[in-house]
C-alpha cells in the first residue's frame, strides 16, 4: 500500500482548464471545480485558464483570498484551495525578430508554457502584457506571437513572483522537448531566461523515471498536473507537496516547488498517454522506437512521416540508461481514475448511471478518490466492490497489460488481466509488415 505523511501534505492538481479553453467541458465553472476536488481529495488547484477575460470574472466573483495569493470559494465552504494558473501558447521562429513566427529555415516553434499568479492584481497585469501578442478572448489556452524567452521576461518584469513552467513537455507538438519542437535543452528554448525555469511538468505520456534519464533536469522540480478538459479527468495526474496546508501562502508554495520538497507525484501510466509511442493514427500503426528507427520513422503503410512519441523523444536526448535512478528522486505512484476503472470492471459506459452510483457509494464510504485508489485497505474495498478491489489491488502493485497510446490514440490499460491485448488490439505494428 502506499503511503502518503498524514501531518504535511498537500495533493495539488496546478494545470487545469475552464469552460473556455477550447475542446473543454461546459460543465468547467468555479463550483462543479470545486465539488469534484473535494469528492477526489484535491486539496489545492491551479484556477486554469485566468488570461480569459470572462473567467478572471468570474474568478473575481466566486473566490476570495483566504491567504496571501491563494484562494477559496465564497459560497461552498468545501476548503479547497486554488491559485492563478493559466496556459498559454508562445508561437515564434528561431530568427532575430523574437516576435516572428518563422525561424530562418522557415520553421514555426510552439511551447505550451503554464503560469502561475501571485494574485488577481498581477494576473491582470500579465494579461495587459499578453494582450499585445494575440487575442485573449477567443480561447482559455491563447496562442501568442511571442518567444518563450520574451515571455518570461516580460512576466518576471510585471512580478518577480510569478512562476513559468513548461506544460507536457514532452509532447509532439507543443511540449518544450516534444519531437517536433526544436529544442534539445530549456536554454534553447528559453534562451537568457533559461536559469528562470525550475520546474516542469511531465506530461500524461512521460512520468518521473523516464525524465530522470536525462542528467540536465536533476535541478528541476518535475510536476504533474492533470491538462483537465472535463470534471472526471481533475487530478488525473497530480504534485503532493511536503507542506503545511495551515501555513499555505502562495510564496510558500513557489518556495516548495522551487527546493523540490515533494513527497510524490501521481501518474497516468504513461503508456495510456495518446502519445507514449510513435505512429500513424491515419494507418492504425503503432512503434516502439526500436521499431520505428527500422523504418527510418516513416509509416510502412502510406510512407509519410511517423509521428515522433514520447518514448523514442527520450531516447534520443538521455544520457542515462533506462531504469537510472538518481539520488534525489521523488517516489512516484501510477493510478487509473476510479471511475475509469469502475466502468472497465462493470463493462458499464463512465457516463452510464451504475457507474456514477457506484463511484458516489465509494466516495461516501472512504471519504475521497485519492484515498479510495493510494490508502485504502484491499479487504475493506473488497467489502463494498470486489471487483473493483481487485483493480486497484492489480494498480499498486502495477500488474496490468498495456497496449500504449500513440498519435493522439490513447493506450488501453487491461486492469484485470483477462485480455489477450496482443491479439485484440488494433494497432499494427513492424511484425505486421
Amino acid at each position: 500500500m502506499v503511503s502518503l505523511k498524514e501531518d504535511k501534505m498537500l495533493i495539488s492538481d496546478f494545470h487545469v482548464h475552464s469552460k473556455y479553453a477550447y475542446a473543454c467541458s461546459e460543465q468547467l465553472n468555479i463550483k462543479n471545480i470545486d465539488l469534484v476536488a473535494k469528492e477526489k481529495g484535491i486539496d489545492l488547484l491551479g484556477t486554469g485558464d485566468f488570461t480569459h477575460p470572462l473567467w478572471i470574472k468570474e474568478i473575481k466573483e466566486n473566490l476570495i483570498e483566504s491567504g496571501e495569493g491563494v484562494y477559496e470559494s465564497k459560497s461552498l465552504g468545501t476548503g479547497t484551495k486554488f491559485i492563478l494558473s493559466s496556459e498559454v501558447c508562445t508561437i515564434f521562429g528561431g530568427d532575430n525578430e523574437k516576435r516572428s513566427i518563422f525561424d530562418k529555415s522557415g520553421s514555426i516553434r510552439k511551447i505550451h508554457n503554464c503560469i502561475l499568479a501571485p494574485d488577481i492584481g498581477a494576473a491582470e497585469a500579465i494579461n495587459s502584457l499578453l494582450s499585445r501578442y494575440g487575442s485573449l478572448d477567443g480561447d482559455g489556452r491563447p496562442l501568442l506571437s511571442v518567444s518563450a524567452e520574451e515571455l518570461v521576461e516580460g512576466i518576471k518584469a510585471i512580478s518577480k513572483d510569478a512562476f513559468i513552467f513548461p506544460a507536457h513537455a514532452w509532447t509532439p507538438w507543443f511540449g518544450v522537448f516534444g519531437s517536433m519542437s526544436g529544442f534539445d535543452s530549456l536554454k534553447m528554448a528559453y534562451g537568457n531566461q533559461g536559469n528562470q525555469i525550475k520546474a516542469l511538468e511531465t506530461g500524461l505520456s512521460s512520468d518521473p523515471s523516464m525524465n530522470w534519464r536525462l542528467s540536465s533536469l536533476d535541478g528541476i522540480a518535475l510536476l504533474s498536473g492533470s491538462d483537465a478538459h472535463s470534471l472526471p479527468n481533475l487530478g488525473r495526474e497530480a504534485t503532493v507537496l511536503d507542506m503545511d496546508s495551515e501555513k499555505l501562502s502562495y510564496k510558500n508554495l513557489i518556495y516548495a516547488i522551487e527546493e523540490r520538497r515533494i513527497s510524490r507525484t501521481i501518474e497516468f501510466y504513461p503508456e495510456e498517454g495518446k502519445y507514449h509511442y510513435d505512429g500513424h493514427r491515419r494507418c492504425n500503426i503503432s512503434m516502439d522506437p526500436s521499431e520505428s528507427r527500422k523504418f527510418n520513422n516513416i509509416c510502412p503503410r502510406c510512407r509519410r512521416r511517423l509521428t515522433i512519441g514520447v518514448m523514442h523523444r527520450i531516447d534520443e536526448l538521455a544520457d542515462r540508461p533506462i531504469g537510472f535512478v538518481p539520488q534525489s528522486a521523488t517516489p512516484f505512484s501510477h493510478i487509473i481514475p476510479l471511475q475509469e476503472i469502475i466502468a472497465f470492471v462493470s463493462k458499464k459506459g463512465k457516463n452510464t448511471n451504475h457507474v456514477k452510483n457506484t463511484y458516489s457509494k465509494l466516495i461516501a464510504a472512504f471519504g475521497n478518490e485519492f484515498h479510495i485508489l493510494l490508502k485504502s485497505s484491499i479487504e475493506e474495498l473488497e467489502e463494498v466492490d470486489k471487483d473493483v478491489a481487485i483493480a486497484i489491488k492489480n494498480i499498486r502493485e502495477e500488474r496490468v497489460n498495456i497496449i500504449p497510446g500513440y498519435d493522439g490514440v490513447f493506450g488501453i490499460i487491461d486492469i484485470l488481466n483477462e485480455m489477450n491485448l496482443k491479439s485484440s488490439g488494433k494497432q499494427k505494428t513492424i511484425s505486421d509488415f
